[in-house]
């Protein structure tokens, strides 16, 4: 496994994969309002930040931007949470954050990497991912409510 942090730098932007430096206000703060996790508790975010590999993006030390990784670093992973500020969109972060994201030495030669999104396809189609190849292979458990008040726990 790869413990070391790693820095990349683009346009004055930069990404780091050193957890102690993630927002995690700032991170809470655009999930909860974000489609895909509206309302999301500030202490889910957190446990989801520790038990994923994390991109932050950040601008003059602020964070602008996130991207996890759910991963066993050998076979499979999930791209998770992606996002970029509204100020910092069209410059080709976001590209650029996934690029790091697959270049990562502890994302190589994985047998599945796949993503779930509503409006961004033709970014990650330019990256290379496609639409499932089998998808009646896969099931879920999906609880688009899961954070709202009146969700109820499964088990």
């Amino acid at each position: 496994m790869n413990d070391t942090n790693e820095q990349y730098e683009y346009l004055g932007y930069r990404i780091t994969t050193n957890l102690d430096e993630i927002d995690v206000d700032a991170v809470h703060a655009f999930l909860r309002r974000s489609y895909w996790s509206p309302g999301v508790p500030r202490e889910v975010v957190e446990r989801a930040l520790r038990g994923a590999l994390c991109f932050g993006l950040f601008k003059d030390g602020a964070q602008v931007g996130l991207a996890r990784v759910i991963t066993d670093r050998a076979t499979f992973a999930y791209l998770s949470d992606v996002y970029v500020l509204e100020e910092h969109r069209g410059q080709g972060l976001a590209q650029w954050l996934v690029r790091v994201i697959l270049a990562h030495p502890d994302l190589q030669r994985l047998r599945r990497f796949v993503l779930a999104t509503k409006d961004a396809h033709g970014l990650y189609e330019k990256l290379g991912f496609s639409r499932l190849t089998h998808p009646e292979m896969f099931m879920e458990i999906f609880q688009p409510n899961a954070y709202l008040p009146t969700a109820k726990a499964s088990g």
